[in-house]
């Protein structure tokens, strides 16, 4: 079973920046993508941005611009970088790998949260 393990959230004002971290250990040979989803109050949780084992990446169009995710292969690390921050932006942040047996990602870190004051 994947676990993963995030860090780096907090509070910030609006124009600022924050990283985000994330370890995946255990069983990683299952796992062919990692990204970065965000949950709001009452809202639903949505894909941030995602990296493949390939390497390629993608960002939602709320964040295109402003966030970076990048990885460090070899110690199955994941960052997102994220730069001018709004208050919008405030979210619970979750960590999470898919699984290359469903495409599926069915593994999530216990979530940072990010609040950016206005």
């Amino acid at each position: 079973q994947v676990q993963l393990v995030e860090s780096g959230g907090g509070l910030v004002q609006a124009g600022g920046s924050l990283r985000l971290s994330c370890v995946a250990t255990d069983s990683i040979f299952t796992i062919n993508a990692m990204g970065w989803y965000h949950q709001a109050p009452g809202k639903q949780r949505v894909m941030v941005a995602q990296i493949t084992s390939g390497g390629s990446t993608s960002e939602s169009d709320s964040v295109k611009g402003r966030f970076t995710l990048s990885r460090d292969h070899a110690n199955n690390m994941v960052y997102l970088q994220m730069n001018s921050l709004k208050p919008e932006d405030t979210a619970v942040y979750y960590c999470a790998a898919r699984d290359i047996r469903t495409s599926e990602y069915n593994y999530w870190g216990q979530g940072t949260q990010v609040t950016v004051s206005s």
